[in-house]
């Protein structure tokens, strides 16, 4: 083991360490099956912090065992458990940094896009839990495409798109009620344009109307009308832009003339909650081969 992943590996384990200062639980040179199984039965009985500890006592009393190389991984995911995200993030990073070859890197960085995902916060609140745990599902997908992995993080990316969407809605409408034209049709022109896919579309095209019309540029306001219309045609949205145009004298056809051109989505909008992870397509959060060392 070179010098670098020595330093690093006594580096993971003070931090660890440090990190657990609610544990009084003293460690005595043991065997790496002994001490694995200590650590074992702290899991077992959901006591997840001194789980943590234990398992970066296998690191750091055996750093040259196979055993030690599955307890980087299993410490990070029991503090993963015991909800102490920062120190779960710092152990699945520095296992990547140290093992970027490894089978179990996907598991790492889908772990990382969890933990992210797991302090997402309600919509009006700083997004940037969002952004890094979209950051960590990508390299899933980039990088694993194949993985057990894959598939639920493109569901949670798409979740992700939906809730950052929902913020910046929540920004434009605050925008626009404040007179800041400019800024709103910003934040709404950015939901067209990044996140088409999402449940916050409709409105958004609805609202560059309102907000074209209301600094007098009619022709974009037609223009966001008639991308409304094409997609979302027999939707509340469209009606309202069509009563909005109308009442200014400014014509388009009518929702009942408007054939259905895109089957429309008929998942709903949330704009409060955070997204839920607890869906049908979701893998195990447990780490893979979690009794046994993976061999080198």
């Amino acid at each position: 083991m070179s010098l670098f992943k020595n330093v690093a590996l006594s580096c993971l384990t003070l931090a660890f360490l440090s990190g657990c200062q609610e544990t009084e639980e003293v460690y005595v040179d043991r065997s790496v099956e002994d001490l694995y199984t200590i650590a074992r039965t702290h899991l077992n009985g959901r006591n997840y912090s001194k789980a943590a500890t234990a398992f970066a006592e296998v690191e750091r009393q055996h750093p040259y065992s196979n055993w030690a190389l599955k307890a980087q991984i299993m410490s990070a995911y029991c503090f993963y458990e015991a909800k102490k995200y920062d120190e779960a993030i710092d152990g699945f990073k520095i296992f990547i940094q140290l093992h970027p070859g490894h089978v179990d890197v996907a598991y790492a960085y889908y772990m990382i896009g969890l933990c992210f995902y797991e302090q997402i916060p309600i919509v009006e609140r700083d997004q940037q839990p969002s952004e890094k745990s979209m950051e960590a599902f990508d390299e899933v997908l980039n990088r694993f495409p194949t993985s057990v992995y894959a598939k639920d993080a493109h569901f949670k990316i798409d979740l992700i798109k939906d809730h950052i969407a929902g913020k910046e809605m929540d920004v434009g409408r605050y925008y626009l009620s404040k007179g800041s034209y400019v800024a709103a049709i910003n934040r709404f022109k950015n939901v067209v344009e990044n996140y088409q896919s999402t449940a916050q579309t409709e409105e958004a095209l609805y609202r560059l109307v309102e907000t074209y019309l209301s600094v007098g540029l009619k022709d974009q306001a037609i223009a966001s009308a008639a991308v409304l219309g094409h997609n979302h045609p027999y939707g509340k949205w469209y009606k309202n832009a069509y009563t909005l145009l109308q009442s200014t004298a400014i014509t388009i056809p009518a929702p009942s003339a408007l054939k259905d051109q895109k089957k429309e989505t008929n998942h709903k909008q949330n704009k409060s909650n955070v997204p839920s992870f607890k869906n049908k397509e979701e893998v195990a959060k447990t780490p893979p081969n979690g009794d046994l060392p993976t061999a080198h």
